[in-house]
C-alpha cells in the first residue's frame, strides 16, 4: 500500500515590504512521503516570496513534469515556474522554453557544490537562481506543526518569521538574476 501525503495547514500574515504587499495566506500543503520538512518549508518560503494571484502548489514530487509552484493565466498559459532544490540543467532549460519567468531556490547542504558545477550552464538561460542557507532552513523546520500561524515579513533579502514564541531570520543570496 502506498504511503499517503501528510497535510499541513498554514495561516500566514505576509508583509512584503519589497512589493508593498500585505495579505493573509491560507495554505493547505501536502508533504509527499519522501519529502523532508526542510523542503516543504522552502516551498512555503518560495510561495511567500512570489505571492500573487493565481499562484499554486503543484503535485510536486508526484509529477516530474511540473515545478513545485506555478502560476498560470486564465487561458491556462504558464506564467511562472518555481523549482526548489538542485534541479538538473535540462529540466530548467525546458522550463525556460515554456515560460519566461523561471526561478530556482536552492537550499540544502549540497547547494554550493551543485551551483559550482552548474553555474556556467545556467548562465546561458534566462532564469533566476537563489540560495537559502541550509542551517536557517533546518532551524525553521524544527518549528513545524501540522497547523501553524506564522507572521512573515520580507525586507531586502531577508524573511523575518515569527512562529508562536519563536522568531528567526531566513536570508537568501541571489546567485543569478
Amino acid at each position: 500500500m502506498a504511503l499517503k501525503p501528510t497535510i499541513f495547514k498554514f495561516t500566514i500574515n505576509l508583509s512584503d515590504l519589497n512589493k508593498d504587499l500585505y495579505t493573509t495566506l491560507n495554505l493547505t500543503v501536502a508533504q509527499h512521503p519522501s519529502e523532508k520538512t526542510e523542503r516543504m518549508m522552502t516551498r512555503i518560503l518560495c510561495y511567500c516570496l512570489n505571492a500573487q494571484e493565481g499562484l499554486s502548489f503543484t503535485k510536486g514530487l508526484s509529477a516530474i513534469d511540473e515545478p513545485d509552484i506555478w502560476s498560470k493565466s486564465l487561458d491556462d498559459q504558464l506564467e511562472l515556474w518555481i523549482d526548489t532544490g538542485e534541479p538538473a540543467f535540462d529540466r530548467i532549460k525546458k522550463a525556460s522554453r515554456l515560460t519566461k519567468n523561471v526561478f530556482v531556490y536552492s537550499f540544502n547542504s549540497k547547494s554550493d557544490v551543485w551551483w559550482s558545477q552548474e553555474k556556467d550552464k545556467f548562465a546561458k538561460l534566462p532564469v533566476s537562481v537563489f540560495q537559502f542557507p541550509w542551517d536557517e532552513i533546518q532551524k525553521l523546520a524544527t518549528l513545524v506543526t501540522r497547523t501553524m500561524d506564522l507572521s512573515v515579513t520580507i525586507s531586502g533579502n531577508t524573511l523575518y518569521i515569527a512562529v508562536q514564541q519563536e522568531a528567526l531570520e531566513v536570508n537568501w543570496t541571489v546567485l543569478q538574476e
